[in-house]
């Protein structure tokens, strides 16, 4: 799932007190609590517009602040310092349950954004994979949350390209500090940036990505409106867009390109250690250390290949196991289709076959509508399947994103469980029903954990059988094959940042390990590069949401019921996997 920086969004004030002729009441500490939570809201949606638009919240969506900036980075650290210092005027015994929940997620929140000042990662501001840049290639598409169906949509739209290249200027001087204190992008990572940057430099505007929304205007717009609207944009890109990308490209093509270290992992960087340990504990939410993660991930796929011996035999493969990975990856059976739009019918033909057994697993199912989508063309050859929320009001589907480069050579050996993960059950029920819980408090429907949700996106793989797929031998080794994925990564991830291994190493241990292709394994390492920690998130959460699945039906027996156990996982929203695991020993507690 596609990971841009989110702010916590919070609580739409829960009391209110009651107006009375000559009395004014003191409001209770629940409405004091929920007033702060609201508050912490509105002002996190100013700190971060482009969370406002992809909630469906369209207050903001001409503003695009310069998070580069020395007075956006105070207004950031003073946003979390005085949060924090409102919640411990709040002490647990004054809170409910539920409200104790939120104020310990909330103290996580401030505490983690808080450490992250502590290192300079906003001195390599532009990445292949997860930079705003990439975010606002989609919005600018006009096919995402950005809206375009009013005039003033338009204008708001080009109001927010001026915030946006101004925030890209300042990409350049921030990397050039970078340069000068030793915190520069490998270069194998820069050289995936270039052309993604250089895309945005062509003079055909027709053919331009900011241009698009001009090509699909309302029908109801005047003609005098869409013939100012057409001049504005042409002169907003030839003018602006593209003089700021060829800068861009020029600097990073150039003497960026000569200073991009050698080195692949976090630990080239200075205090690279340190940063790594904070990126752990940022997207595990838990206090693992890079040494202890190493080892559960050589002893997982050693579980794993194991399983794979099994399905290799079962289709009568006589060579070993990393033949067989060749044999899946090279099997031209397992690429039929001609045409991209076959992709996405398989897709939803899977939907289809899981749909009579997924009421037995979950007795609560998202409102919001779900779509599946080819990746754009700008970016399908560097990035992976994704999913995007809907928006908070449901009016804007859940969208899973499919890259399809080629699709002679797409491979379909994996679909099934691919499918579980990015879509149903997997991040579109987890974050629509987290979104359309009215019982939540509104800070704690945006939020993302990566140990929680891709944890549960992983969890959720193993359903397979269970919701009536894998009945294909292929098809359940590439549900192996994903969770062997989310295993080397504890591997790789860890190798690369914390044991000095090259981006080439890490990639042969990918190959010897996987079947996916090695240009999918390059992108893959490339990510991680990228992300440092990110990646160990899926397989620490899914091994949680394993074991406490496990210690329930060992607990409840017969009163143990799967349809309730999820409930209990869901209905909580995103949060630390220490904070989920307290829930359900209480859960499992309250029904023996």
């Amino acid at each position: 799932m596609k990971k841009i920086t989110i702010i916590a969004v919070a609580l739409i004030a829960m009391a209110s007190c009651k107006n009375e002729p000559k009395k004014e009441e003191t409001p209770s500490k629940s409405a004091e609590f929920a007033t702060v939570l609201d508050n912490y809201y509105e002002d996190g949606l100013k700190l971060n517009p482009l969370q406002a638009t992809l909630a469906g919240d369209h207050r903001y969506d001409d503003s695009f602040p310069n998070m580069l900036s020395d007075v956006y980075q105070e207004e950031s650290k003073a946003y979390y310092e005085g949060y924090k210092e409102r919640l411990s005027q709040f002490p647990d015994e004054s809170l409910t349950e539920s409200e104790q929940m939120s104020k310990a997620i909330l103290l996580w929140e401030c505490n983690i954004n808080l450490d992250e000042f502590n290192f300079n990662a906003d001195l390599t501001p532009i990445d292949q994979m997860w930079s705003p840049n990439l975010f606002v290639g989609q919005l600018a598409s006009g096919s995402s949350a950005q809206p375009f169906n009013t005039v003033e949509d338009y204008e708001n739209w080009m109001k927010r390209v001026d915030g946006y290249l101004e925030w890209l200027s300042s990409t350049e001087t921030k990397m050039k500090e970078g340069m000068e204190k030793g915190h520069v992008l490998p270069k194998s990572l820069i050289v995936k940036v270039l052309p993604q940057l250089q895309s945005q430099t062509g003079k055909d505007l027709d053919k331009h990505l900011f241009y698009q929304p001009i090509k699909n205007m309302p029908a109801d717009f005047t003609e005098e409106q869409k013939a100012s609207l057409t001049t504005a944009y042409k002169d907003m890109i030839t003018n602006k867009v593209i003089p700021a990308y060829e800068s861009l490209y020029n600097f990073m093509s150039t003497d960026y390109l000569e200073a991009g270290r050698e080195s692949s992992g976090i630990q080239g960087e200075p205090n690279g250690d340190a940063y790594y340990a904070h990126q752990i504990k940022k997207y595990t939410t838990t206090n693992m250390t890079a040494a202890e993660i190493h080892e559960l991930g050589l002893s997982e796929v050693a579980r794993i290949r194991s399983e794979m011996e099994k399905i290799k035999e079962q289709v009568g493969f006589e060579g070993d196991l990393k033949a067989f990975f060749d044999y899946v990856r090279n099997n031209k059976d397992l690429m039929p289709f001609t045409d991209p739009q076959q992709v996405i019918d398989n897709f939803n033909a899977i939907h289809e076959r899981m749909k009579p057994q997924i009421e037995k697993l979950f007795d609560k199912k998202p409102k919001t509508p779900f779509e599946v989508r080819r990746t754009e063309a700008f970016r399908e050859n560097s990035a992976s399947a994704e999913y995007n929320q809907g928006s908070l009001d449901g009016t804007r589907p859940g969208i899973f994103y499919v890259p399809i480069p080629d699709v002679t050579h797409y491979n379909t050996y994996s679909d099934e469980s691919l499918f579980l993960h990015e879509a149903i059950p997997g991040h579109h029920y987890q974050i629509s029903l987290t979104q359309e819980n009215k019982e939540l408090p509104e800070f704690r429907k945006t939020l993302w954990y990566s140990g929680y949700g891709e944890g549960w996106a992983l969890y959720t793989e193993s359903l397979g059988k269970e919701l009536g797929l894998y009945t294909d031998p292929y098809q359940y080794f590439g549900m192996l094959g994903a969770e062997m994925h989310r295993a080397v990564r504890l591997v790789v991830d860890t190798g690369l940042h914390s044991k000095g291994w090259t981006r080439e190493e890490a990639i042969q241990y990918s190959l010897d390990n996987e079947a996916e292709s090695e240009a999918s394994i390059t992108s893959e390492i490339e990510r991680y590069m990228a992300n440092p920690g990110q990646a160990l998130s899926y397989k620490i959460g899914q091994l949680k949401i394993r074991e406490l699945r496990k210690k329930a039906e060992d607990a409840l027996g017969e009163k143990f019921n799967i349809g309730q156990f999820h409930n209990q996982v869901l209905e909580t929203g995103c949060v630390p996997l220490a904070l989920l695991e307290d829930k359900i020993d209480g859960w499992i507690a309250s029904n023996q």
